[in-house]
Order: C-alpha cells, then structure tokens, then sequence
C-alpha cells in the first residue's frame, strides 16, 4: 500500500486469520500507520541528502521483505504454493512496490515532500478508474462517477500546467508521482481481480508483494544502487524508517486495523497521509506551496469523500424530494 494505500492486501477476503479485538491497541495503530506513512516522504527527502532515488527505493524494500520475511518466520506462516499465485505476486511486487517506489523518490529530487505526499492521496481516484474501466472489477454510480472527474480536475490543479512553458524537472517529478499513484491503482485493482478470492493471509500475503518487489530491484542492483554513498545519522534512519517500519511492520499494522475496523474505516488512514506529509515537510523542511496546491488537494480529497460513498449527493437529493 500504499503510503495509502500504499499496496497492501485486499480487503477482508484476504484475511483468514483471527480477529484481534477491537480496543486502543488498534487504535495506536492506526494513527502509526499514518504518521509512519505520512512520515515516508519525508524520510525520502532527507535520504536523498546522500544517496540516489534508487538507492532509496532498493534499501526501503529490501529491508521491508526482511522485516516481513522476520515476521513470517517467527510467525510460522505458510507462504502459497501455486505457481499462478507466485506470478500475480510478481505483477503486483512490481507495478505496485518497485516501481512506484523507483518513481516517487526519483520525483523527490524536483518536487517537495509534501507536493508528493499529495499525489500519493489520489489513488483512490486512480484505483476507481482502474477497477472500473481496465479490470471491470466494479461500477460507479453517478456519485462515484462525479467524485472520479473532480479529483481528475483537483489533480490537473495541482499540477497547474498553465505555469510551464516548457517542459522543467518540476512538472516531470509531478507526472512521475502521477505515474506512481497510477501504478497503485492498477495493483489495487488487480489484486481484486486476480487474489481477493484466494485464502492468503495478510502477512504472508504483505510479505509476498514487497518480496517479489525486492527481488526485482536486487536483480537491478548494478542499474538501481551501485552508485558513491555519503551516510551520516539521519540518512541512515530515514532508510530504515522506510523500509522497516514504512515497507515492513507498518503492513502488519495494517492487516490488524482492517481485521478490527474493516477495510471502510481502515481506509481513512488515506486522509491522514498527505495532512502529515504536508505539516512535516513544512516544519522540518520549511517548505512552501503555490496556491493552486492546496485548492487540488482539497478537490481530490472531495473527488474522494464521494469516489468511497461517504457522501451520496443524490441519495440526499432524493430524500428532500421525497419529503
């Protein structure tokens, strides 16, 4: 999942395991999750101090497939044996770990943190159209239809394109997180398509998706993350912040929230993401914005309220009328 929705599992058709009790231990996670997630863009920021935008990517998921893979172990879980599920596995370790990963820190080279933790929360709308018009996994009704073109006009807001008049290393770092939030969607998606319906569980099923991501960018090692290295303190704690916590113990908190709270609540940690991302680039980064960001922000955050049914103009349209 995504720092959203960042690419963890499918709802809980996925999540065969034992319900954990609802209570504050959940709740603790939760606000983890969002914090650690909002926190990723930062901790890619300060990464690329003294390493490359693959480099970044390389270590946040191999040291996430370690944790995982740590848990998995201790945990004693039985991993898939078809080798079909091992190829979905694959597609989405790909599309939804390795490059996304590659694509937003390459992107933080040009853009703010925050102007990328704001791209990250356009998923849902990405994962809508995927779901809809590529996989045919689901139908909007008029509201979620609505909901699709305004976060498609807040995100064309963001982006401002009137600003350019040729093309610059902003508006390219823009259109590679873009490219990011797409790759989310069409993973998301494609998880309901192809693994919803399969008894996984959920860490097995988090560890599979980051373990075949890093296996892709290992066999890039020479392409993606030999390059000269200048490590200090923060540098090297914002790598693991990444990967162990971010790629790794976070998707297990996520797995316990949505067994608690189900994946309709669960979900709202993709409101949390950009706000934290946004505060934390403004107050250890001193980041700025242009007007036309936050105007976008706020349109793809209604293009989401409706895209997810949390609100139903026409539902309420037709109760006054009815009344």
């Amino acid at each position: 999942m995504t720092e959203a929705a960042p690419p963890a599992p499918d709802p809980s058709s996925q999540l065969t395991a034992e319900n954990p009790r609802r209570g504050v231990s959940v709740l603790v996670q939760f606000i983890a999750m969002g914090l650690v997630w909002g926190g990723s863009f930062l901790f890619m920021k300060v990464a690329l101090i003294g390493v490359g935008f693959g480099q970044v990517a390389w270590a946040r998921l191999v040291f996430g497939a370690v944790t995982l893979g740590l848990i998995v172990l201790i945990g004693r879980y039985r991993l898939p044996r078809d080798p079909v599920v091992w190829l979905h596995f694959f597609v989405i370790g790909t599309v939804g770990s390795a490059i996304p990963f590659l694509l937003f820190a390459w992107a933080e080279q040009y853009v703010s943190s925050s102007l990328a933790s704001i791209y990250n929360a356009v998923t849902p709308i990405t994962t809508a159209l995927m779901a809809t018009l590529a996989f045919r996994v689901e139908r909007l009704n008029r509201g979620q239809v609505l909901g699709v073109i305004i976060g498609i006009i807040g995100t064309v807001v963001i982006i401002g394109p009137w600003g350019y008049a040729t093309l610059s290393g902003d508006l390219v770092g823009q259109l590679a997180c873009l490219g990011a939030a797409l790759c989310y969607g069409f993973s998301l998606s494609y998880t309901r398509r192809f693994l919803s319906g399969r008894s996984i569980a959920g860490v097995p099923f988090a560890f599979m998706q980051v373990g075949m991501g890093a296996l892709v960018l290992l066999a890039l090692t020479p392409v993606v993350a030999l390059s000269p290295v200048n490590l200090s303190g923060p540098i090297v704690l914002s790598l693991v912040a990444l990967g162990a916590l971010g790629t790794g113990l976070v998707y297990v908190w996520n797995i316990n929230v949505l067994r608690a709270w189900g994946p309709t609540s669960a979900s709202t940690v993709t409101y949390i993401t950009p706000v934290v991302g946004v505060i934390l680039g403004i107050l250890v980064l001193g980041e700025t914005f242009t007007v036309n960001e936050p105007i976008g922000a706020a349109l793809v955050l209604l293009g989401i309220l409706l895209t997810q049914k949390r609100i139903r103009l026409w539902a309420a349209t037709s109760a006054r009328l009815r009344t």
